[in-house]
C-alpha cells in the first residue's frame, strides 16, 4: 500500500486535501477514488485512508483509523557527518534515515569540497529534508529525522548533546585517525 507523508493534523473520519507533494505522488501512481493509502505526519503512528477525489492538481482522501505502529530504534542516534561532495550527501541522508537516525547534522570540515552558506545552505537543507521524508515513505518509518543546517565542527562541539536531558546521554566520536 502506498505511504505518504502528510504534515497536517490527522484525525479519523476527516476529509482531507493532500499537500501538493503527496497529491503529485498519488497522481503519478495513477491511484483512483476508492484506492487505499497510508498516511503519516511524523508525530507517531500511521493512518489508513481512502482516495475520494482526484482533481487536476488536488487529491482528497477520507482518513480512516490510526495505527500506533512505531518502527524507531530503541536508542536515538544523532548522526554528525562531514559533508561529502556531489550527490553523496543525498545518498547518505537517505541511508541514514532508512537505518533509523533520529537526526542528521552536516558538518563543514576543513577539507570539505562542498562549501555552503546563506541561501544556498538553506536550499540544500530543505533538499536533504525532502530526501529524509521520501526515505521514510519508502522504508516505513513514521517519524522523519531532522536534517539540521550545516555547521562547522567547532560550532557543533560547542553545542550541548542532542539528548542532554537524558541521564544516559553520551557523545561518541568515530574517527579514522
Amino acid at each position: 500500500m502506498p505511504r505518504f507523508h502528510c504534515p497536517l493534523p490527522l484525525a479519523a473520519d476527516a476529509l482531507l486535501t493532500l499537500p501538493p507533494t503527496a497529491a503529485r505522488h498519488v497522481q503519478v501512481l495513477r491511484l483512483q477514488p476508492g484506492d487505499a493509502v497510508t498516511l503519516f505526519n511524523g508525530e507517531g503512528g500511521e493512518w489508513s485512508a481512502t482516495v475520494t477525489h482526484m482533481g487536476r492538481s488536488d487529491v482528497q482522501v477520507q482518513v480512516g483509523s490510526h495505527s500506533a505502529v512505531e518502527r524507531e530504534a530503541a536508542r536515538a542516534v544523532h548522526l554528525v557527518v562531514g559533508m561529502p561532495a556531489n550527490e553523496r550527501m543525498d545518498w547518505l541522508v537517505e541511508k541514514a534515515t532508512e537505518l533509523g537516525a533520529a537526526s542528521i547534522q552536516p558538518i563543514a570540515a576543513a577539507r570539505s569540497v562542498l562549501k555552503l552558506s546563506g541561501e544556498r545552505a538553506a536550499k540544500r537543507q530543505q533538499h536533504w529534508q525532502a530526501i529524509a521524508v521520501a526515505a521514510c515513505e519508502q522504508c516505513g518509518r513514521n517519524r522523519v529525522p531532522s536534517v539540521h543546517a550545516p555547521l562547522s565542527l567547532a560550532d557543533w562541539l560547542r553545542q550541548p548533546p542532542a539528548d542532554a536531558l537524558a541521564s544516559d546521554a553520551a557523545r561518541l566520536l568515530l574517527s579514522l585517525r
